[in-house]
């Protein structure tokens, strides 16, 4: 929203802008309403009269008209223009109400179904008729605009409502009579025999038009018949004047006032015949024109264009396979749009100044793909070029027609290349292909030239304004779609280049041979004392152990559901564990040594507890408390956030949790480390989603958000082992219980681990002032007096919260309370200033212990 804001905030500053300098203008310039009002300031409103006003505008017409293109809405006059008195027509204008006549007897008969929608032209000029020209002039225009508007409106509801191709030919059909000021049409359509068409109306779709008599296309009947099968433009100005050896029956639907028709016939992009519509004017002595008939063809060509562009876009964005698939599409799109013979793409080149075609003449289908052979030298001349080399013809940008697009940015419109000095003969000369007329245009991007398109002699003539306009528009959507196959090939090398990244890192980040062989060798205990106390000390054991250690526990586990015995092989075990310790950084807190702590309380929840977690939810969650802090870089969310780490453009909330994540999917996406390969489809991607919610809970801030959900539902005593969000939040807590284990551990492990936790706080700290960032106080390694004040504030309202409400679920779990208590009050102690004999040994003792293990691991993330 933010965003938004500001371009709304943006396009109100240009509002504000535009209209200081409108009123900065030259006062003389104003409009005559203005004028008019300072010229009669000094008069009081009592003097102004409708006939002083009526006079006013009788001898300034140009008055009325300034103040109604600048204040009048057009829906103003839509509504002045509908209350006018309406003449009643004697022509019927519903088509349904009239029936085409049989060919036996239609010319006894004279019966209409020609549409007359309104006679607003003729009406309005009558209402308006005291105002000036210009200011009717202006009225008209603004009325024919707006009923062109929504006659265009109309005609996007129609497309948008899935209607039929014929309905859609109606409706257009509609909005050219309008445009042609013709007072109505018909509408005819080849039927399923393809030998003659059927009369079309809104009240009738494709299958309920087979109900009118067909009419056979070909010469010698009626006029509609004659179009379809000539496939050529007819005018007629004089109705009473057919052409008897063409169409002597003149029109299958008679209308004793048409005075003039225009018939055109109605083609498809790919010549095949759709059907006819005829226009006519009733009454009326001025007849169909050229510009009449241009017009008609200009809006055809329109819909075809539109139509034609849209099948272009689905084709090059569905199927955006490389930048040669999508040059070929563009290619074969662009010579059928023009009529043209052979067609050419040139990419720019911008590092060397040139530019280049693999892709080259377009319409020779075995020259298509260029040889591999061939390729220009510097003077732009078609050479052999080695193996190596990618197959395409250059030139420098400043050589040729193309060239000269490219530099220029300009279109060119040749109608023999020949006496053109810009022309390059050298391929005509290679290829022994004469090139006759050129249209040679730029393709644009953010205002950068980045190719040109050469389409090469039209097939009849040469290219006109037309197919320079139309192929204005296609060059926009070329410059989009080579645009996007440039990002989709450069995303294609990148994702080539991250899987050989990947490769690389993952030997790297793997354990080694060496390693595993030391391992596999090594005999896993039978039984470990002590090890399910939840006061056993995890920084107690040597750290080559405690692979030893993870691999009995999570044998254990795994063993406690038969199905598991032949899921899990021992080797794919040892190589996952040694490569999860391998990808711990050597920082002072999140390291190793913590995951395997959390690891390790997971497991004493678990075996202590009368829990009612799968098998499967046991081994998630205690592969998640190993890997929950993989490659952790020791600085916290809000360090990623306002440093703008390239972690935190990628993971916006839970930025290094979800960054953990990932790195134990790509560990387990290799084959040699993927512990659940055993595992089917369906429950390997279970086991996926339960790390990933483990994992993800560790942030404190969902924890916040967690507790209260689950403290609602066990105050009410709702708490359901069979309720997956019930067990889903009892994960999320047991996650951050045991993230944080080092706080309900003995005084002296507590201590010595809140010391390791601050050293990496403050190492952030610090880095945070060489930044320029003002770290939080408990950061702030000038603040470190205040450490047991904090700890007293971390320990009340974040660890006794957690521990309280777990113990509601797992009374097994008192020991973690019982434990945070007493830290608790060691530390209030020491922030009173009070500490006991017993504080300075324990002080002592845990650094003894740091030094006997040679481990720093801290406890809470």
């Amino acid at each position: 929203m933010a965003d938004r804001d500001d371009d709304d905030d943006d396009d109100y500053h240009d509002y504000s802008r535009h209209k200081n300098e409108q009123d900065d203008g030259n006062h003389d310039s104003s409009p005559p309403f203005k004028r008019f009002k300072s010229a009669n300031s000094e008069s009081s409103s009592s003097s102004l009269t409708a006939s002083s006003v009526r006079a006013y505008l009788d001898e300034h017409p140009e008055f009325l008209d300034s103040y109604i293109q600048q204040n009048v809405h057009t829906t103003t006059i839509e509504q002045w223009l509908s209350k006018r008195p309406q003449k009643k027509s004697s022509i019927s204008s519903s088509a349904s109400a009239s029936t085409p006549i049989d060919s036996s007897n239609k010319n006894n008969a004279s019966t209409s179904i020609i549409k007359t929608d309104d006679v607003k032209r003729k009406n309005s000029s009558q209402t308006i008729k005291q105002l000036s020209s210009t200011t009717v002039k202006s009225m008209n225009t603004l009325t024919e605009l707006n009923d062109k508007r929504r006659l265009l409106h109309e005609l996007t509801d129609e497309v948008n409502q899935n209607v039929s191709k014929a309905q859609i030919l109606y409706e257009l059909s509609k909005s050219i009579s309008s445009t042609v000021s013709a007072d109505g049409f018909n509408l005819y359509l080849v039927d399923e025999s393809g030998t003659s068409i059927r009369l079309f109306t809104a009240d009738n779709d494709d299958e309920q038009s087979a109900c009118f008599i067909p009419i056979n296309i070909g010469p010698g009947h009626c006029l509609a018949g004659y179009v379809a099968w000539s496939k050529e433009t007819v005018r007629i100005s004089d109705t009473t004047l057919f052409d008897i050896t063409k169409y002597p029956d003149g029109l299958y639907v008679k209308g004793d006032k048409v005075t003039a028709v225009m018939a055109h016939p109605i083609i498809n992009t790919s010549g095949t015949l759709l059907g006819a519509v005829e226009f006519f004017r009733i009454g009326s002595t001025l007849p169909f024109t050229v510009e009449d008939e241009e017009l008609y063809h200009s809006m055809t060509r329109e819909r075809r264009l539109n139509d034609f562009l849209l099948a272009v876009t689905k084709s090059i964005f569905q199927e955006l396979v490389s930048m040669d698939a999508v040059m070929l599409k563009i290619m074969s799109y662009a010579k059928k749009l023009v009529n043209a013979d052979r067609a050419s793409l040139f990419i720019v080149d911008s590092r060397t100044k040139e530019l280049y075609a693999r892709i080259f003449d377009i319409g020779r289908e075995e020259h298509d793909i260029l040889d591999s052979s061939l390729v220009s030298d510097k003077n732009g001349l078609i050479k052999k070029h080695s193996s190596d080399e990618s197959a395409c013809i250059r030139f420098p940008m400043d050589k040729g027609i193309a060239g000269y697009v490219a530099t220029t940015g300009k279109t060119l419109n040749i109608v023999d290349a020949y006496s053109d000095e810009r022309f390059n003969r050298d391929i005509d000369q290679r290829t022994g292909y004469k090139t006759k007329t050129l249209l040679c245009m730029p393709i644009m991007i953010q205002g950068h030239v980045i190719g040109v398109v050469q389409m090469v002699n039209k097939r009849n003539g040469h290219f006109t304004k037309s197919d320079e306009e139309s192929f204005e528009t296609f060059a926009v959507y070329c410059g989009l779609a080579l645009h996007h196959a440039s990002l989709y090939d450069r995303i294609r090398r990148s994702e080539q280049k991250c899987k050989v990244a990947l490769e690389v890192l993952s030997y790297h980040a793997s354990c080694t041979d060496e390693e595993y062989e030391r391992y596999k060798i090594s005999t896993l205990p039978s039984y470990i004392p002590n090890l399910k106390q939840f006061e056993f000390s995890p920084w107690s054991v040597a750290n080559d152990m405690k692979p030893i250690y993870v691999l009995y526990m999570f044998r254990d586990l795994a063993a406690s559901d038969s199905s598991n015995l032949n899921r899990f092989d021992m080797e794919c075990l040892i190589r996952f564990t040694l490569t999860v310790r391998k990808n711990y950084r050597n920082v002072p807190y999140h390291n190793w040594s913590h995951a395997f702590s959390v690891a390790h309380a997971i497991y004493t929840v678990i075996k202590e507890t009368q829990h009612n977690f799968t098998a499967n939810q046991c081994i998630a969650l205690f592969v998640a408390c190993l890997c929950h802090d993989l490659d952790h870089r020791g600085k916290t969310n809000d360090y990623m956030i306002k440093s703008s780490s390239t972690l935190a453009s990628i993971y916006t909330t839970s930025t290094m949790e979800r960054h953990h994540f990932n790195q134990t999917v790509t560990i387990l996406q290799t084959e040699s480390l993927n512990i659940f390969k055993h595992f089917s489809p369906k429950e390997y991607r279970q086991m996926l989603d339960e790390i990933r919610h483990c994992i993800l809970a560790t942030d404190l801030v969902l924890f916040f958000e967690n507790r209260p959900k689950l403290e609602r539902i066990v105050e009410s005593s709702q708490f359901d082992w069979n309720n997956k969000d019930h067990i889903r939040y009892l994960q999320s807590l047991s996650m951050t219980a045991v993230d944080l284990c080092a706080m309900y551990k003995p005084w002296p492990i507590q201590e010595n681990i809140v010391n390791t936790i601050m050293d990496e706080f403050w190492e952030q700290g610090d880095d945070e002032k060489r930044r320029g960032i003002h770290p939080q106080s408990l950061m702030d390694r000038s603040l470190a007096h205040e450490l047991p004040k904090n700890q007293v504030n971390f320990i009340s309202f974040i660890c006794l919260p957690c521990y309280s409400l777990i113990v509601r679920v797992l009374p097994e779990t008192m020991p973690m309370l019982a434990g945070a208590r007493s830290n608790l009050q060691r530390w209030q102690e020491l922030a009173d200033g009070h500490p006991s004999s017993e504080n300075s040994t324990n002080i002592s003792t845990s650094k003894e212990i740091t030094t006997s293990t040679n481990t720093h691991q801290p406890a809470s993330s």
